[in-house]
């Protein structure tokens, strides 16, 4: 996917100080152009088309005002947001400017954050529209499709274009897949970084249980948009798995973190078992291969009743000079798989006993994900299980020695 454009801002302001600051505080962000004659901003706006406008209220020769008015009776740009700038302390302005169409006001002095929030709360606005759209695009790219279709059992023309129009909704679809997981990513990221400052200030006992729950809750949640990302990146062939040195006893235990509450709630057993030689560095995808444990495991703690029993064993079963292969034995005594699920366990959006899956939830991708990971690792994944009787995963894989 092309790297995604700058949001366009356009500052005009007969004041170059009051122009010179504004563009300081947004250029980082965005792409900002400017300009300081009110006459000549309506024939910029008209040849630029920014993403937003900042307009000054207060303008020799043409005020804002005036300037608002011409931007709403052309069709080309009365859509284009407008934020009035203002050193008015009047509600009567706010008013006036409100009427006209401006979206916000931001007032003079200038206080960087309120700009910048300003300013990102209408480019935001902007996104969501376009996110709306493409997926609007998708939509109808996949109803001209079915159509196409039909016609062309009667034509082998027609069918040729069809299958081009397929190939066509498929990209588009993967496209807005990787978008909208994105832009989930980025408050999700937000969302935990407070979370993390507020820990750190202290939380009070009585809310520490409260506090763990959003954790591990937005943890799965952003693992979950991971996810997508990494189904739309397979779509088109672009999932790699990147290496870096790590410590896998740190990384086991990171993953039996995300799991532990969860099972703390269902009173659940969890016996962990690591050989004494794994507490070391290798060299390998640190984060998939953690994605792996925690879906897994997580899988074993949702799907088995309270009380229950989980094991987690990791041990080396080869290794020569540059690699070695380990095993990884995650077993419960949960509500097992039936025969009959067996084959398609490992399909993308499958879920073994889907009359489960309204009481367990899950939107089958986890496993899928896993196994191809694991293949990229030289390795592969094998179930024993029996319905009513439990499940256990035998997951094997190659990782390099850190030198």
């Amino acid at each position: 996917m092309s790297k995604k454009r700058k949001k366009s801002i356009l500052i005009v302001d007969d004041e170059t100080t009051n122009v010179a600051i504004l563009e300081e505080i947004l250029k980082k962000d965005y792409s900002v152009k400017t300009i300081t004659d009110s006459t000549k901003a309506i024939e910029k706006i008209k040849k630029d088309m920014p993403d937003l406008v900042l307009l000054d209220i207060i303008m020799p020769v043409m005020d804002g005002y005036e300037v608002m008015k011409i931007l709403k009776k052309s069709e080309s740009t009365r859509n284009i947001p407008v934020i009035f700038i203002t050193a008015l302390d009047s509600f009567d302005a706010e008013e006036k400017g409100l009427a006209l169409g401006a979206v916000d006001y931001i007032p003079k002095p200038f206080h960087a954050p309120i700009v910048q929030m300003r300013v990102k709360n209408q480019i935001d606005i902007i996104e969501r529209y376009e996110i709306e759209n493409d997926l609007n695009v998708v939509l109808k790219l996949q109803s001209e499709l079915v159509a196409a279709r039909e016609l062309a059992e009667k034509n082998r023309d027609i069918a040729e274009k069809s299958r081009e129009d397929a190939d066509y909704a498929n990209r588009a679809k993967t496209d807005f897949l990787a978008h909208m997981s994105h832009e989930m990513r980025t408050p999700m990221n937000a969302i935990m970084g407070m979370m993390q400052i507020i820990e750190m200030q202290g939380i009070p006992a009585s809310l520490k249980r409260y506090f763990k729950k959003m954790d591990v809750d937005a943890t799965q949640l952003l693992g979950l948009i991971e996810d997508l990302l990494d189904v739309s990146s397979m779509e088109y062939g672009a999932f790699k798995l990147t290496d870096s040195v790590f410590n896998f006893y740190t990384m086991v235990h990171e993953a039996l973190h995300v799991v532990t509450y969860i099972a703390d709630e269902k009173h659940h057993t969890v016996d962990v078992k690591i050989d004494p030689s794994l507490i070391t560095q290798f060299v390998g995808d640190e984060k998939h291969l953690k994605r792996v444990i925690t879906c897994i495991l997580g899988n074993a703690v949702k799907f088995t009743p309270e009380n229950g029993e989980i094991s987690f064993d990791a041990g080396i079963i080869d290794e020569n000079k540059d690699k070695v292969t380990l095993q990884i034995i995650i077993t419960d005594n949960g509500i097992g798989i039936p025969p009959k699920d067996m084959d398609t366990l490992f399909e993308m959006f499958e879920q073994a006993d889907k009359s489960n899956k309204k009481k367990y939830g899950g939107i089958g991708i986890g496993l899928s994900l896993s196994k191809r990971i694991i293949d990229m690792m030289d390795g592969d994944i094998k179930v024993e299980s029996k319905k009513g009787a439990g499940s256990k995963f035998i997951i094997k894989f190659k990782l390099k020695k850190k030198k």
